[in-house]
């Protein structure tokens, strides 16, 4: 359950730095190798692991202190910290408050970060009087937006339905956790690839060699 939820808050991290070196890239792309040195993109994934590490650790902590005297087989795909909770014999109210508060402040925090970066990128985009480079600098941005859609909608779903989705049936909520988990590490390497013309290009090989070698 640590491992699974300090990664999960790690991936949210990520996705704020990626926004981060775009909006670099973009609005100020001639301070970008004096930004995003080795020494600050170091610094920002130790303090995202820090940040999952620290936020995270209470959660198994208070668990253990809770009893468990009915049943010990939890009603998910994985062990998820609200679907252990939920099996205690006991008062969960500070386990649920801590709950709600680590997801809602990762998620607010890091959406809110990932929005005003992408905001000020459209800023600087439509300002471009070229055409061409407004269509380059969008599609430069394309795969981080699919990423984050795909990370951020069923991990808001799974989320709003262990707290207010009382009629939404477990199997759904399931589906959609299991989902949060499977899919974007499924997904990113597909979506980035295409972005990438040295993979597109080997992939385009692998499959049509014929067209590769008329292309040569």
């Amino acid at each position: 359950m640590y491992l699974i939820h300090t990664f999960c808050i790690i991936e949210s991290a990520l996705l704020v730095a990626m926004a981060f070196d775009r909006y670099v890239a973009i609005c100020i792309p001639l301070r970008y190798t004096t930004i995003l040195t080795t020494t600050m993109v170091i610094k920002m994934g130790l303090g995202s692991m820090t940040r999952a590490t620290l936020m995270v650790l209470p959660c198994p902590l208070l668990i253990k202190r809770l009893p468990y005297y009915t049943k010990n087989v939890i009603n998910h795909t994985y062990c998820e910290h609200m679907a252990v909770v939920k099996l205690a014999s006991a008062n969960t109210l500070i386990n649920r408050a801590y709950g709600i508060s680590v997801a809602l402040s990762v998620m607010v925090l890091d959406l809110g970060l990932i929005a005003t970066s992408y905001i000020k990128i459209l800023q600087a985009v439509f300002q471009l009087s070229s055409q061409n480079a407004r269509s380059k600098a969008l599609g430069t941005c394309a795969a981080h937006v699919c990423t984050i859609l795909v990370s951020y909608t069923p991990a808001l779903f799974s989320f709003l339905t262990h707290r207010i989705g009382k009629k939404v049936p477990p199997s759904v909520h399931i589906i959609f956790a299991s989902l949060y988990l499977l899919v974007p590490p499924t997904v990113n390497p597909l979506v980035y690839g295409v972005k990438t013309k040295q993979i597109r290009d080997q992939v385009i090989g692998l499959f049509f060699p014929n067209k590769k070698i008329s292309e040569n």
